[in-house]
């Protein structure tokens, strides 16, 4: 299963992140925190070169929280300032603001030696498609700034937008990079929705995940659709199939409809339904 998505907005994003950058002190990455490098645009370590960086994995409440914590410590180990969120709760926000000031003392030092005070710190916030950059901005802000969807490409445009005297966030688009040298990634990236869902066949796509389940979170299945058969030991399809008539999702004749069976298994794991989850390991 080959899966690519770069449209041709985000050749126009990224270009026009290249001319912003020069107005930009930190950049903030949003990346998922159930697939941390996956969700991780190589593009953007080349865009924010002598930045400061702070990454945020988001839907940090999704995500296997020991394994999140680890991740947490592989990311500061490679130079980043770093936070766990779940940016739906704009009551944790204080951390932000304390982090970005932390990463950019010296900017605010160097401005105070030259007699400015008070000039807010301007963030640019990236992050590939449906990482939660709106959610996280608009619960930043504490108001409705920015568009927020449940697919990817949501957010076509720039915007500035102020939060109180000390900082200017500046979003941008979701941009994906043109080609993955892994197809690993690919997968990972369609099964947290940062991928087109209308260029994917879901049911392909399902029984490629059932086989991550099967090796990492196997009772998953069994607790969410309380299914009688032994995911071990079954074929991907019979599983699916059982999932199909667990949820009712039939065709004519009694048979079970897979596509609709397979996007239930994905709404699941997208809503966090199907239990907390990580998708990847860090690298040796």
């Amino acid at each position: 299963m080959n899966i690519q998505w770069y449209p041709g907005h985000m050749t126009k994003a990224k270009r026009m992140m290249q001319e912003d950058i020069k107005l930009i002190d930190i950049v903030i990455e949003l990346l998922d925190a159930r697939a941390p490098l996956s969700s991780k645009n190589p593009d953007i370590d080349n865009l924010a070169t002598n930045k400061s960086r702070m990454v945020i994995l988001n839907k940090a409440d999704m995500a296997d929280a020991r394994k999140t914590a680890k991740w947490e410590e592989y990311f500061k180990a490679k130079g980043f300032f770093v936070l766990s969120m779940d940016s739906r709760k704009n009551s944790g926000m204080k951390p932000v603001s304390d982090t970005i000031r932390e990463a950019c003392k010296e900017k605010i030092a160097r401005d105070r030696k030259r007699g400015i005070i008070n000039r807010p710190i301007r963030a640019m916030i990236v992050g590939i498609p449906n990482v939660g950059k709106s959610t996280f901005i608009n619960s930043y802000a504490k108001k409705s700034c920015t568009k927020v969807g449940n697919k990817p490409g949501v957010t076509k445009g720039k915007q500035w937008i102020r939060i109180g005297k000390d900082v200017e966030l500046l979003d941008t688009p979701g941009i994906l990079w043109p080609k993955f040298d892994d197809q690993e990634i690919g997968l990972r990236l369609a099964y947290i929705g940062s991928i087109n869902d209308e260029i994917l066949t879901k049911s392909e796509l399902a029984l490629k995940f059932i086989d991550f389940l099967k090796i990492n979170y196997c009772n998953a299945l069994t607790d969410r659709y309380n299914i009688d058969i032994d995911i071990q030991n079954s074929e991907n399809f019979e599983i699916l199939k059982q999932i199909a008539v667990a949820r009712l999702c039939l065709l004519k004749g009694n048979e079970p409809d897979l596509d609709k069976a397979a996007a239930i298994l994905f709404d699941d794991f997208r809503s966090g339904r199907l239990g907390r989850m990580t998708l990847e390991e860090i690298p040796e």
